[in-house]
């Protein structure tokens, strides 16, 4: 029985360290945890809510109480001698005036906070800001960033970088149904509706991963559609930005270059594009860098080669309702293509 003790105790104390792991890898995904003056002033107006619906709360609570602690106890002989109509209270008619001023005046103040907040949001400074263009699919997201030089423009998926310290621009659109942006470490939420454009102004002032979520349902897939969002130090930044422009290396592994003929001669090019090759198509996400990213198919799954090979064996086993359909490729040309797909550094 000692031994089983033992036992127990020492797989709790693994499961608290691999729990206590994971927990400090997820990246940042709470409205509590302001990493940006936009999302700072939110968390301020909902400080504000709490305290206020709070206070509220309990006024009504302690109401009831006294109403019910006053109440008259009568038993049944009392009860037939009582009137069966009884007037109003002075008492409880200003109780109840009170109770309606009251309310009123702290509904006013809430709408004078939301407007001080949204006043708030709006004076982020955009000199030297970034702007990226953020399209939403089912169920992805598509960046560009833009540039004053077209040939400084390039393409990602499902991840953002920024630079810490310097305002960001997002151009919010959508190709299909209604989306939601939202990451709650840097800002509320935005919806993408079809045939509109948006903008959205935020500001990361610490560097770090912070995940955002598509907030409106758009479909089937809708709670697999997550974003990641890098705030990474200037000089670090740019020189991702820089890597970014880059066309893809060209592998002289021979599995890698048997991978990438692969892909060039299959419908893998009439949906992907990496730049450098002749893979030009925007239906699907771009995949000049794909390996540096942390997730596939929109945070479906962990970046690695064995969930890369299981992606495009059969999207819809993970992803049931994605457009990218199942291959039948051989198992050796299947790895080759994985072997080129993970060479996209």
């Amino acid at each position: 029985m000692a031994t089983s003790a033992s036992t127990l105790r020492w797989l709790a104390a693994c499961g608290s360290v691999v729990l206590a792991a994971a927990v400090r890898a997820e990246p940042l995904q709470s409205v509590l945890a302001p990493a940006g003056p936009q999302a700072a002033h939110l968390k301020d107006l909902w400080d504000v809510m709490l305290l206020v619906c709070t206070g509220v709360f309990v006024a009504v609570l302690v109401a009831v109480g006294i109403a019910l602690w006053r109440a008259p106890r009568a038993d049944s002989s009392q009860r037939a001698s009582l009137p069966q109509e009884l007037g109003p209270q002075r008492g409880a008619r200003r109780s109840v005036l009170s109770a309606v001023v009251a309310s009123t005046l702290l509904l006013l103040f809430l709408i004078v906070a939301s407007v001080f907040t949204d006043r708030a949001l709006a004076r982020l400074s955009l000199h030297d800001a970034l702007h990226i263009e953020v399209t939403a699919n089912q169920w992805w997201w598509e960046a560009r960033y833009d540039d004053a030089q077209a040939s400084r423009m390039f393409n990602t998926a499902n991840e953002l970088h920024i630079p810490t310290g310097r305002p960001v621009v997002l151009t919010l659109r959508s190709n299909d149904v209604i989306h939601s942006f939202w990451v709650p470490a840097l800002h509320g939420k935005k919806d993408l509706i079809p045939g509109r454009t948006s903008t959205l102004r935020l500001q990361a002032d610490q560097a770090g991963t912070y995940r955002g979520q598509c907030a409106e349902f758009c479909g089937y897939q809708h709670t697999t559609m997550a974003l990641l969002v890098m705030a990474e130090p200037p000089a670090q930044y740019e020189a991702w930005a820089d890597h970014q422009r880059a066309t893809a290396a060209l592998s002289q592994e021979p599995q890698a270059a048997r991978g990438r003929h692969i892909f060039m001669t299959t419908t893998c090019v009439m949906c992907h594009s990496i730049q450098g090759t002749d893979a030009s198509a925007r239906r699907g996400p771009d995949l000049t860098h794909v390996a540096q990213r942390q997730t596939l198919a929109a945070g479906a799954l962990p970046n690695t080669p064995e969930n890369l090979e299981r992606w495009i064996r059969n999207p819809q086993h993970i992803k049931p309702g994605a457009n990218m359909p199942p291959s039948d490729l051989p198992t050796d040309d299947l790895k080759a293509l994985v072997a080129y797909l993970g060479s996209l550094q």
